[in-house]
């Protein structure tokens, strides 16, 4: 079985990649930049970019299985060239974002997902909600430079998702059959507010970081300097929705692979060293 991973240096798509070979098949791993992005030894990595369908011919010769990165822009075009190239069966990394489409990662999310829903061919829905790899950008910087976290809402719960369990959903759904069809809703185990995602960081890592309330208007003012007023916009109104009704964590990930779901605390271990510095 020959299988393409697009966004193979990515966080979800280099442990998709590295399932796959695990299991014994030919992964050509697809990235924009050979050589610069990591991808998981014994691949074959091939040059590609979603956003140049025409240019995919080679990334799409002899594959049958295929790992879908969402990019709505072109993502019938890609769908339909792979479908021609022999592709039987999709698998999509979307979002739990879909089921509102007036937000931006609600449309884009979707977008890819009807492409792919009209291709004819098998196809399953990973639809993660919040990754636990959100925070190496909402408060890396903060943590490394002062050892500080500034946010509003700290009551606000999340049941954040490593992103290796994103990715072992996608690999069964690859793998085996009987997943035609599913939409997967997934979350992590457990149901976290921020300051206790802080006092999390701070006991696994042993290192003393506080949490720091700020006001909404403050927290929008500082996000706004390096984010689009779009995505500003949607974090504050999850944060908001996150203290009001918190969504419950789901089983879905022991239910398609047979593991619970990581803790939020092996999380911070694999990821101490990019949120320390």
């Amino acid at each position: 079985m020959r299988f393409l991973v697009t966004g193979a240096s990515g966080h979800v798509g280099r442990h998709v990649t590295e399932q796959l070979l695990a299991a014994g098949h030919e992964v050509r791993a697809m990235t924009r930049a050979p050589g610069r992005s990591p991808v998981p030894e014994g691949a074959q990595v091939v040059a590609g970019d979603l956003r140049r369908p025409d240019r995919l011919h080679e990334a799409l010769r002899g594959i049958e299985r295929m790992f879908l990165f969402p990019v709505p822009e072109t993502a019938s075009d890609v769908v339909e060239r792979a479908v021609r190239a022999g592709v039987r069966r999709i698998v999509v990394l979307s979002s739990s974002s879909v089921h509102d489409e007036t937000t931006h990662s609600g449309a884009h999310h979707r977008a890819v997902e009807r492409a792919v829903e009209r291709s004819g061919v098998e196809w399953t829905f990973v639809r993660p909600d919040e990754f636990a790899n959100n925070l190496l950008w909402k408060w890396g910087h903060s943590i490394r430079t002062e050892r500080v976290v500034r946010a509003p809402y700290p009551q606000a719960r999340r049941a954040l998702i490593h992103e290796a369990d994103v990715a072992a959903v996608a690999g069964v759904a690859l793998l085996e059959d009987g997943h035609a069809g599913a939409r997967y809703e997934l979350t992590g185990p457990e149901l976290l507010d921020q300051r206790e995602q802080v006092a999390r960081i701070a006991a696994v890592t042993a290192t003393d970081i506080r949490f720091e309330e700020v006001s909404p208007q403050a927290a929008r003012a500082e996000m706004t300097r390096f984010m689009p007023e779009l995505v500003v916009d949607m974090v504050l109104d999850y944060l908001v929705e996150s203290v009001e009704a918190p969504p419950a964590p789901l089983h879905t990930v022991e239910e398609v692979t047979g593991h619970p779901g990581t803790p939020f605390d092996r999380w911070v271990r694999d990821h101490a060293a990019e949120l320390l510095g």
